[in-house]
C-alpha cells in the first residue's frame, strides 16, 4: 500500500491479473474527480469575468433623457450692478460751546434722536458774567465817544484861534492837537471793539444748531460746567444722506460713473438689506467717486446721495443713518445676447441644448459676458434665436442622447383644463 492509502501493485504481480487491474482503476477514479472539480471552477470563472467585462463595456441603447426646457431669445438687455453699502450722514459734527459756562436750560430738540432746525436754541449756559460784560463795554464806548468829541473840539478851536492870529505859515499837528485826536479815536474803535466781543460771548451762552437735522446722541446734563470746546452731543443732517458703495473692476466697464460735476449723475435705487420683506425703495442719485481705489479690495467706491433719507417731505418710510441697504445701479446695454437662467449653467460654464429636430441633447461650454444672480449673459453663435435650453438638472446627460420634453406644471394644469400651450418659455 502506499501513501493516500492507494493499492500499488507490486512489481511482482502480473499486469493483466485481475486484482492488478482493480487497483488502476480504482486510482484513476480518486483522480478524476479533483481533476473535474478544477475544470468545472475553471469554465465557472472564466464564464463570469466575461458576462462583467461585458457589462462595463456595454453602452446603454435607446436611453431616454427627461427634462424641462426653456426657448431662448437673442435681444437687447440692460446690466443691471448690485452693491452693498451703509447709509452715513452727510454732515455730522460735534456741539461744541465757543464759551465756558454752567448748563441752565437744555431745550426738548436737544434730546437722542430729536429733530431740530437751522439756528433753533438747543443749550443756554449761564449769561449773568456776560451780560456784566456787556454792560462794562458799553460805559466804555460812551466814555471814549464822549473823549473823542471833546478833542475832535479841541483841535477845531485850535485851528480857529491859529487863524485868528494871522500866521502865515501852517500850523503843526501838535498845534492842531492831532496827536491827542488821533488817540481818542483809537481809544473808541477799541472800546467799540471790546462792546462787540462781549455781545458775541453774550449771544454765544446760547448754543445753536448749524443745520437742520437730528440729534445722535446727547453727552451733558442739566446745571453742567462746561468749558469752550466742550463736547454736548453730536448732530448730523437731515437734508440728505450719502451711502458709499464699491464697485469691482467687472463691473466698472460696464458702468459710465461720474468723474465730475459736469458729468451726469446715474439713478440708483435702493433697498432695504436687513429685511428682505421689506418692500420701500428710495431713489438716489450716484453724484462722484473717490479718486483712489481702495489699497485692500481694489474697489472704486462710488458716493449715492438719496435726498431727505427721513421721508419729512416726501413723507416716505424712514431711511436711517447705519442701515446697511442694497443698490440697484442701471449699467450699459449689452446688444444681441442671450440671457440664460443662471440655474441652467452647471459646472465650467457648460449648458445643455436641445437639437429640436432630432430631440436629441448637446452640451455647450459658453463664455459669459456679464453674471448677476439670476441671469448669465452670453453672445455665442452656436446659440440662435429659440434654441431650447434644458433647465432640469440632469444627471446623465450623455452627449446626442435621445430627449424627451417634461412639461412644466403650469402646462400640466392647461392640458388639464383643455388648454394648449408650447411646452417652452420665454426669458425676461
Amino acid at each position: 500500500m502506499g501513501l493516500n492509502g492507494v493499492l500499488i501493485p507490486k512489481p511482482s504481480q502480473s499486469p493483466d491479473s485481475p486484482k492488478a487491474r482493480s487497483g488502476w482503476l480504482a486510482l484513476a477514479g480518486r483522480l478524476l474527480v479533483p481533476v473535474g472539480i478544477l475544470a468545472v471552477g475553471f469554465l465557472a470563472l472564466d464564464r463570469l469575468s466575461r458576462k462583467t467585462e461585458d457589462s462595463t463595456n456595454a453602452k446603454p441603447k435607446g436611453q431616454v433623457v427627461r427634462t424641462q426646457v426653456q426657448a431662448l431669445h437673442v435681444e437687447d438687455y440692460e446690466v443691471e450692478v448690485e452693491a452693498q453699502g451703509v447709509v452715513r450722514p452727510h454732515h455730522e459734527v460735534t456741539l461744541t460751546p465757543q464759551v465756558p459756562g454752567k448748563i441752565v436750560r437744555i431745550h426738548r430738540n436737544f434730546e437722542d434722536g430729536a429733530f431740530f432746525q437751522e439756528g433753533e436754541i438747543l443749550v443756554e449756559l449761564e449769561a449773568d458774567d456776560y451780560e456784566t460784560a456787556v454792560v462794562s463795554a458799553e460805559a466804555q464806548v460812551a466814555r471814549t465817544r464822549a473823549a473823542l468829541t471833546q478833542e475832535q473840539a479841541r483841535a477845531t478851536q485850535a485851528k480857529l484861534n491859529w487863524d485868528d492870529l494871522g500866521y502865515k505859515e501852517a500850523p503843526s499837528e501838535l498845534v492842531l492837537r492831532i496827536p491827542q485826536l488821533e488817540d481818542a479815536k483809537a481809544n473808541f474803535k477799541s472800546a467799540e471793539a471790546s462792546l462787540a466781543r462781549t455781545q458775541r460771548d453774550l449771544e454765544r451762552t446760547k448754543i445753536r444748531a448749524p443745520f437742520d437735522g437730528r440729534v445722535r446722541h446727547r453727552t451733558v446734563g442739566l446745571g453742567q460746567s462746561v468749558g469752550a470746546g466742550s463736547e454736548l452731543g453730536v448732530l448730523f443732517d437731515v437734508g440728505y444722506a450719502e451711502i458709499r458703495l464699491p464697485i469691482a473692476a467687472r463691473q466698472r466697464r460696464h458702468l459710465a460713473l461720474p468723474e465730475t460735476d459736469a458729468d451726469a449723475a446715474v439713478p440708483v435705487v435702493i433697498r432695504d438689506a436687513i429685511d428682505p420683506e421689506e418692500e420701500s425703495v428710495w431713489a438716489g442719485q450716484i453724484i462722484r467717486t473717490e479718486g483712489a481705489l481702495d489699497r485692500h479690495s481694489l474697489e472704486l467706491f462710488a458716493i449715492a446721495r438719496v435726498d431727505d433719507p427721513f421721508g419729512l417731505s416726501s413723507k416716505r418710510p424712514p431711511l436711517r443713518i447705519g442701515q446697511p441697504v442694497t443698490a440697484s445701479i442701471p449699467g450699459r446695454v449689452l446688444d444681441d445676447v442671450v440671457a440664460l437662467p443662471r440655474n441652467a449653467v452647471w459646472q465650467l460654464n457648460q449648458v445643455n441644448l436641445v437639437e429640436e429636430g432630432s430631440m436629441t441633447l448637446r452640451t455647450l461650454t459658453i463664455e459669459p459676458l456679464w453674471k448677476d444672480k439670476n441671469h448669465v449673459i452670453v453672445r455665442d453663435s452656436a446659440i440662435g434665436n429659440g434654441a431650447l435650453l434644458a433647465t432640469t438638472r440632469l444627471v446623465f446627460a450623455p452627449e446626442g442622447a435621445e430627449v424627451a420634453i417634461i412639461p412644466d406644471a403650469s402646462e400640466e394644469q392647461d392640458a388639464t383644463a383643455g388648454v394648449t400651450r408650447p411646452s417652452t418659455s420665454k426669458t425676461n
